[in-house]
């Protein structure tokens, strides 16, 4: 089935790795290295969780002013939309915090995408809750959807939809283990992305 959208994860996909210091904020929370944040946070009270949420908030909104575009990234959201593909973000982060990374981009906003689906109003990654959200914003099915992400919840999240991911490497170490489903593509580069929508056209 023809592509018709693109859902792209946002930290270390559209943006440039390492804006967001995870390791560093699961320190300050108290969340156990092997565990996502998100879902540690869903373990605690209520009174700790909201005080918790609200220093990853912050943590997200200063990395968020520090951003900057991953390399291509401007390039290859206008190139898509000149072809007519939509245009998706899917992220477990705040909206608050994806409008300010935006600010960072030139020409490209938030009305350039068709979805912006965040953990506000669905369940996170690698929850595919994101993925069919988007894609009824979208006004596709998840099989007409790539989804783009540079980590392993992207390619679950995608494949539990029905969606064909693209696991984005940077020309990093691989991300998935074993029990993990295979990405449809890896791409070292977000322009790659062409070169699959040729194939599979």
């Amino acid at each position: 089935m023809t592509i018709k959208g693109v859902l792209f994860d946002f930290d270390g996909t559209l943006t440039h790795p390492g804006a967001l210091d995870f390791p560093a904020i699961k320190l300050e929370l108290g969340c156990p290295v092997d565990q996502p944040i998100l879902e540690y946070l869903e373990t605690l009270a209520p009174a700790k969780r909201a005080r918790l949420m609200k220093i990853l908030e912050e943590k997200e909104d200063i990395a968020a002013k520090a951003s900057r575009p991953n390399r291509g990234a401007e390039k290859c959201l206008n190139d898509l939309k000149n072809r007519g593909i939509l245009l998706g973000i899917l992220t477990r982060n705040s909206l608050s915090s994806i409008k300010k990374a935006l600010q960072q981009f030139q020409g490209i906003t938030t009305q350039d995408f068709s979805a912006i689906i965040t953990r506000d109003v669905s369940q996170p990654k690698p929850h595919p809750d994101g993925v069919i959200q988007a894609a009824r914003k979208m006004g596709l099915k998840s099989s007409e959807l790539l989804v783009v992400g540079d980590f392993r919840f992207d390619v679950m999240a995608g494949n539990a939809a029905g969606a064909r991911t693209a696991l984005l490497t940077d020309g990093e170490r691989p991300v998935m283990v074993s029990e993990d489903p295979e990405p449809d593509f890896t791409i070292s580069h977000l322009e790659a992305i062409f070169d699959i929508l040729e194939d599979i056209s």
